[in-house]
């Protein structure tokens, strides 16, 4: 391809350097989170405790101690052939609801090249058949029904499988990245800041922008929109769900806590299914390629790491009380309340500024002929969504209390595979077993609470993301705007 063509199918917008720490920041994040994954899987389980025991004295840390205290299986065991096609499984039965079950169809935003791609939203309905599927075989079997103990006994080898779909995917729609021509009949072009050159970060960041294959039965499929909201989010439901089917199974009852945190974040994933069509206005769809970054937070960290309190609770029930929940019922729905009413103000704006529940807010025009609103939600900050959701991230961990458990039993700590917690037999015995805070009290907290931390941390970077994208879209009229909105996330500090 020559230069005059390759630059034909590129969007116009500049190139616009490296981010994420460039080459080596990719590299470390691309190996570096999926080890997280697995540390909050072994470090914090239904074994020994969570912080396991060795973490609370490292000094006596031995590397066969902490292989006995983590239940480590091995590092074949972190994997299975059975699982990862029943995973496989899960992804093709996506495919098939979104393909069979009606839906609506609604065209894209403007691309550079000067299309539109159309779509067809129908998450909500496919979500909605499956969890239906779910309870109704739970109504016959209960908490044994097999998916909640699939999910159960085989968690780590289902973030192996998710790890490896993600790391097949990215480096799919790299290769075929470079088969977009220009002129392209079905609109295809690469990410603004996806063609840096680099291996490593292009395949990380995402090279194209909407990548899309055609499939017999299935016809064309958006990859990043069908990753965005199908699997990893109904799957992080999923998760909940057998998190709490088990600990009814050990513990004969359902925690208040449990209880709210299930239902809060099922809200959440709903709420964003049914509101599928509003992703076409965000970042991740208008600006962002596909590669390995989306594709491993969609698919393997969000569902794994977002479910970790409920994974917590399923091992160590904590009960709330009536003022527990009323504290942490003010805090979901304040944050649900700015999330959800500035995002549908933005959403409204964007798709139907004459609507009459938005026609009287303020804005400014562009150069571009872009408009910004100065008035409503966006006027007290720029990005007052991400408060409304980081907000939201509170309710989902203050249901854990000051976390940290011990498992204390009577017989030896079980081998491999083994859980005391499930009524396991060590040396032809059952672990007599009782779970207690213990020393381990507020250690837990590493686990329960990260997801605040990091959300907070994903939330900024984020914001900083989006200024430059419209520093660079906007110019001088994203500076005189600055002025009139002059808060980034949370008014009078940030």
């Amino acid at each position: 391809m020559s230069k005059s063509e390759r630059k034909s199918v590129l969007p116009a917008a500049p190139s616009h350097g490296y981010e994420f720490g460039g080459p080596i920041g990719a590299f470390a994040t691309s190996f570096g989170l999926p080890f997280v994954c697995y540390l909050a899987s072994f470090l914090c389980n239904d074994i020994t405790g969570c912080p396991v025991p060795s973490a609370l004295h490292p000094s006596s840390l031995t590397l066969e101690k902490l292989k006995q205290e983590t239940g480590w299986p091995g590092v074949t065991g972190l994997g299975s052939f059975k699982v990862t096609g029943l995973v496989l499984a899960y992804y093709f039965l996506s495919l098939v609801l979104q393909t069979v079950l009606p839906g609506v169809e609604r065209d894209g935003l403007k691309l550079a090249s000067g299309g539109r791609l159309k779509y067809k939203f129908n998450a909500f309905n496919s979500a909605i058949s499956t969890v239906a599927v779910a309870l109704a075989g739970t109504m016959m079997q209960g908490p044994d029904f097999p998916l909640w103990t699939f999910i159960w006994d085989n968690y780590t080898q289902l973030i192996t499988a998710n790890l490896g779909i993600a790391f097949t995917l990215a480096t799919f729609v790299y290769v075929k990245s470079f088969s977009v021509k220009p002129g392209d009949a079905d609109h295809r072009e690469l990410a603004a800041g996806g063609h840096s050159g680099n291996l490593i970060y292009d395949w990380f960041i995402g090279r194209e922008l909407n990548p899309r294959v055609t499939l017999p039965f299935f016809g064309e499929i958006d990859i990043k929109v069908f990753c965005e909201l199908r699997p990893g989010m109904l799957g992080w439901v999923l998760l909940d769900l057998a998190f709490m089917t088990h600990q009814y199974k050990v513990h004969g009852l359902v925690s208040d806590s449990m209880v709210l945190i299930t239902v809060f974040q099922s809200l959440y994933v709903f709420d964003a299914l049914w509101m599928e069509p509003a992703m076409l206005t965000t970042m991740d769809i208008t600006t962002d390629g596909f590669g390995f970054m989306l594709a491993f937070g969609d698919l393997a960290w969000l569902p794994f790491i977002y479910s970790l309190q409920a994974r917590y609770l399923a091992v160590y029930p904590v009960h709330l009380g009536v003022y527990g929940i009323l504290g942490v019922l003010a805090v979901q729905g304040f944050g649900y309340y700015i999330f959800r009413s500035s995002n549908n103000e933005k959403n409204r704006f964007r798709t139907n500024p004459d609507d009459p529940k938005i026609a009287h807010l303020k804005y400014m025009e562009t150069a571009s002929g872009s408009k910004l609103l100065i008035s409503g939600w966006w006027g007290t900050a720029r990005h007052i969504n991400y408060l409304g959701d980081w907000i939201m991230a509170w309710s989902y961990c203050l249901p854990t209390g000051i976390a940290g458990y011990l498992i204390q039993q009577s017989s030896p700590a079980p081998l491999s595979g083994q859980s005391p917690v499930d009524g396991s037999f060590v040396g032809g015995a059952p672990v007599g077993i009782e779970v207690v805070q213990g020393e381990a009290r507020g250690w837990g907290m590493a686990v329960t609470y990260f997801y605040v931390l990091y959300f907070a941390i994903l939330l900024i970077h984020r914001e900083m993301r989006d200024e430059e994208k419209c520093m660079r879209k906007y110019g001088k009229d994203w500076e005189e705007y600055r002025k009139k909105v002059p808060w980034r996330i949370l008014p009078g500090v940030y």
